[in-house]
């Protein structure tokens, strides 16, 4: 079990890196979460389906810690969120104790789909808006 779990993260990881991300961060109205890199310091984009709630926007990583924008998060939780095509600066916060399944059945079908799909390590983010 865990070695297929391992097997379909590399696969998955690689085609989002790959293929997914490059195509959807060109989107215009793509929402993307935008942290610094923790060891170029470099910001990094990536593509997530969440939705804004109030001066928070929710999200569900697919592997937890093992992304590598959690990662980046834990490093510095400073983020820019793009939402509707428009940037908002905010504070990432990991929320280990939220029931990331329930979470999914709040946010964008299409993406919540995906994740459940092909997530093994779900893990709830929240972004508290500043502006």
């Amino acid at each position: 079990m865990a070695r297929e779990r391992d097997l379909r993260f590399r696969v998955v990881t690689r085609v989002q890196r790959y293929l997914a991300n490059p195509l959807t961060r060109r989107l215009p109205f793509h929402t993307l979460v935008e942290t610094t890199g923790r060891t170029s310091g470099l910001p990094r984009r990536t593509p997530v389906g969440g939705r804004r709630v109030g001066r928070a926007f929710w999200f569900v990583s697919e592997y937890g810690d093992k992304s590598q924008y959690v990662r980046n998060i834990q490093a510095d939780p400073r983020v820019r969120v793009r939402v509707g095509g428009r940037w908002h600066h905010g504070t990432a916060h990991l929320m280990p104790s939220d029931d990331s399944r329930a979470r999914l059945r709040s946010l964008p079908r299409m993406n919540s789909a995906a994740v459940r799909l092909f997530g093994t390590n779900l893990l709830t983010v929240r972004v508290d808006l500043s502006d």
